[in-house]
């Protein structure tokens, strides 16, 4: 029987001001174009800076189902990924970054999945990290398939995350019902926002599995982007906020609903 799923893809974008935004784009919205089953929409929620509106509106997305929605408030990649997921018509949806790829095969493995693994509400990619000159840097999400990391085999567990962090949402198909229902992606995070997302729908017994196939490339620290800033850039954090923030998504993961964060720091 034909697989009935659909699946929306919602790319958030906050700048076009880069140097390489448009050949990130364009690598990103080919590696959609070429999938072996297609996405059903691509959501794009992005600033109303003028250079980046007047880009995606001159950009050429061929066949693909596109929806353009200009984002006015204070740009925030959880914010703009939940307004994506609300306008969404699938029963599933996928996070998107514009400087990152998917696998050619990524919608089709995905989708038989969901036909063998029918109470599964998340599937993850193997990512293959890559850095700004496109250099392979490392796996992420295939730690599942590793002796001792969790007790079922591809399945991430909340008892996982509490000794083994390295996991992306990026990529990840997740049924939408599931991620509205649990809070969607708080935006008081800072650095941990996808640790803290992940550590919460675990807790509220969604299942993940990592699907074993490379279904996404992520460009890792380039420079400019959300991590890059908060390691290297305006909005670099010292060690101490940073284990504050992963103590924190340990502590906030219990609550569906976001409550507000401050980080103090300590004296020396």
């Amino acid at each position: 029987m034909k697989n009935k799923n659909t699946i929306s893809v919602i790319l958030p974008i906050k700048s076009a001001v880069s140097g390489f935004f448009e050949e990130y784009l364009n690598k990103a919205i080919e590696s959609i174009k070429v999938q072996k089953e297609q996405f059903d929409e691509l959501i794009i929620v992005h600033t109303n800076e003028n250079l980046l509106t007047k880009v995606l509106s001159e950009f050429d997305f061929g066949d693909l189902n596109v929806k353009l929605e200009s984002w006015t408030k204070t740009a925030n990649f959880a914010d703009q990924v939940n307004h994506g997921v609300s306008l969404a018509t699938s029963n599933w949806i996928s996070i998107f970054e514009f400087d990152d790829e998917y696998s050619n095969i990524w919608v089709k493995n995905v989708k038989n999945y969901m036909d063998i693994y029918p109470n599964v509400g998340a599937f993850l990619p193997i990512v293959v990290d890559v850095d700004d000159k496109g250099v392979f840097v490392g796996f992420t999400n295939e730690a599942t398939f590793a002796a001792n990391i969790s007790e079922e085999m591809g399945v991430l567990t909340n008892e996982t995350l509490h000794t083994y962090q390295n996991f992306q949402i990026s990529g990840m198909v997740i049924k939408k019902d599931l991620f509205v229902e649990y809070g969607m992606i708080k935006s008081n995070f800072k650095l941990t926002f996808g640790y803290e997302f992940l550590l919460r729908m675990t807790q509220n017994s969604v299942k993940f599995m990592t699907v074993p196939r490379i279904g996404y490339k992520h460009s890792n620290l380039r420079e400019g982007s959300i991590f890059w800033n908060y390691k290297n850039g305006d909005e670099r954090l010292s060690e101490d906020e940073v284990k504050f923030w992963i103590d924190a998504a340990k502590k906030e993961y219990f609550f569906n609903t976001q409550r507000e964060i401050n980080y103090e720091p300590q004296e020396i």
